[in-house]
């Protein structure tokens, strides 16, 4: 639908040029102004002429009449005028064999803007905490940051992902002091991430009990922890390069790793970098000192800031009184080393939107700093996600882990495919793709920024706009086609409404794939996605196919299943999910 939307925009340019003389409007502003009619039976694109109507002294309905005149296109069965509007009726058979020999021609790439060629995109995004486990709270940024990296690729970007780990701060002071104390070499190398979320959460419990006992001791006086103190010391020996603390943190960091590449393995993510917060310690006194000698930095209460509150922001933290550094200050570090690095246009940064004035502030200092390239640093926001409303909390012990999650959907799906599939490892296989693609689909399926209470009954229905319904729809293509032994080709054969359906569905499908580059939502692609599969279906109800007796109709139905096959398997790549030929 695009190109014809391009292609309608470009004739309608030059009829305003004939009918009504130049200047009026360009192809952009007509291409820009084009709808789709409500009701199709009006027609399947529209051009409303009342901004014209302004600048031509005469009324709308003249103008469209005047135009509807001039406009000749061998895939509009009709133009006409109605109302004001100017309304484009497409022939269908010629409309959907262009279409269809589009994707039989482009394949994997039908679809793609190519905005990006010559382009370079950084994206950060999933980033988890060291030493803390993968829960449902990463999933957001996780999928939508890898789904974004995809669309990206396929606009023709070249792109870096990054997984900023939080490898760095005062909580590996509190983990050393608890490995000390409890811990135990042989539990790690067998229970992973596991056990040390336990000696976090048991060193965080034993310090909130020293700091209540000394309230309850001296109700007056500040609370108190030794261990907190420890912890402190041991961070600080850490950041002097103590080689055993050092040893101890790198090898935290090893054991929570080769845990996170589990759960990417299963969604099929690879990262170009790891570089985590530590990698930018040494990188941070250049900038500060860089803000000091612009005389951006201001002295509040010891602690060195930058004011904002021209534009309507608190100060921006970047020392502390003590000196220490903030996050703002690593982040300054991390996106200048990124542009000396990777010649970025841009660099987007998928995060909570909790964090929205953190990269505000820290974006108009990198702009108050003069670094020409501030216009390319983006940050996507998303909403939160619970299990039934539950809040989760590291800290607590109160989470709910991805690995575990993803278990119990492969499991449930498992039980549900084994009568269909008895071999294991074929049903095992499928399993997999359908369990994780259940619940990558539930999150995708949603605007980002909506708070989403996750419901695994739901997320794993086999009814309705669900991940497993799309890649059922999917298999149901692929068994089309296996059965029919070709790909078919489109005929002159007369198509009927619900096969014109279909191929105008399919024609969307840049539009949307355009649409989530520039707004940032992979959840447009995910609803073009139940948008064709429900097209698919009814056509597949419908129309018969394989059994079709008029041999050009049936090739026709075969090529418009080859060409919904393509583009459900490209649509379900973007948004992170697998394709089973068999379910």
């Amino acid at each position: 639908m695009l190109i014809l939307k391009k292609k309608t925009a470009e004739l309608l340019a030059a009829a305003v040029k004939e009918k009504f003389g130049e200047g009026l409007l360009s192809e952009e502003e007509i291409f820009s102004g084009l709808e789709y009619p409500p009701d199709s039976s009006m027609g399947d694109i529209a051009l409303p002429c009342f901004r014209l109507s302004k600048a031509l002294r005469r009324s709308p309905v003249d103008i469209a009449a005047g135009l509807a005149e001039a406009i000749r296109c061998d895939e509009f069965a009709s133009v006409t005028a109605l109302k004001g509007y100017l309304n484009f009726k497409i022939d269908p058979t010629a409309f959907s064999a262009r279409v269809v020999n589009d994707v039989a021609t482009l394949g994997d790439k039908y679809g793609s803007p190519k905005s990006g060629e010559g382009k370079t995109v950084v994206l950060d995004y999933s980033s988890p905490n060291v030493a803390k486990p993968f829960h449902i709270g990463h999933l957001g940024t996780t999928v939508i940051g890898h789904s974004l990296k995809l669309l990206h690729e396929f606009a023709g970007y070249k792109c870096v992902g990054i997984n900023y780990l939080g490898d760095w701060g005062t909580q590996f002071g509190k983990l050393i002091v608890a490995y000390k104390l409890w811990g135990d070499k042989e539990a790690i190398l067998r229970g992973g991430v596991d056990e040390l979320v336990k000696l976090y959460v048991k060193i965080n419990n034993a310090i909130k009990d020293e700091e209540d006992a000394s309230l309850a001791a001296n109700p007056d006086g500040e609370k108190h922890s030794e261990l907190a103190d420890a912890s402190r010391r041991e961070f600080t020996k850490l950041e002097h390069g103590d080689e055993e603390n050092l040893a101890l943190w790198r090898w935290f960091v090893d054991v929570s790793l080769a845990e996170y590449q589990k759960t990417y393995k299963l969604l099929g993510i690879d990262f170009d970098s790891y570089k985590g917060e530590s990698f930018y310690t040494d990188k941070m006194p250049a900038q500060v000192e860089k803000l000091r000698e612009m005389g951006l930095l201001e002295i509040d209460d010891g602690a060195s800031i930058v004011n904002l509150e021209k534009w309507n922001m608190p100060v921006c933290l970047i020392l502390k009184r003590d000196g220490s550094t903030l996050y703002p200050t690593r982040d300054i570090a991390a996106a200048v080393y990124r542009y000396n690095t990777y010649n970025f246009d841009k660099a987007i940064y998928v995060t909570s939107a909790a964090q929205s004035l953190h990269f505000a502030q820290w974006f108009k200092v990198v702009e108050l700093m003069g670094y020409e390239w501030y216009p390319g640093l983006v940050h996507v926001p998303y909403g939160t996600v619970s299990i039934n409303g539950a809040k989760l909390a590291t800290r607590t012990g109160n989470v709910v882990l991805l690995k575990d999650l993803f278990a119990e959907a492969i499991s449930r799906v498992y039980d549900i495919t084994k009568e269909k599939h008895p071999d294991h490892d074929e049903c095992m296989a499928i399993a997999e793709k359908v369990g994780v693609g259940a619940i990558v689909f539930y999150y995708l399926s949603n605007n980002r920024m909506r708070d989403i209470n996750f419901m695994m009954e739901d997320a794993l229905s086999f009814d309705g706009n669900t991940g497993p319904y799309v890649q059922y729809t999917y298999a149901r293509t692929c068994s089309v086609l296996e059965r029919a032994g070709t790909k078919g080709e489109m005929t002159d054969a007369p198509l009927g409404e619900v096969e014109f359906e279909l191929a105008k569905c399919i024609s969307r499908f840049p539009e949307r794939v355009a649409a989530a580059i520039d707004e940032y939502e992979p959840s447009l692609v995910t609803r073009y996605i139940l948008d064709l599969a429900a097209a698919y279906n009814r056509f597949y109800h419908e129309c018969k196919i394989l059994s079709c007796e008029d041999e050009k109709i049936r090739s026709s139905r075969i090529a418009l299943t080859a060409a919904a096959n393509q583009v459900l398997r490209t649509a379900l790549h973007l948004i992170c999910m697998q394709t089973p030929d068999k379910i």
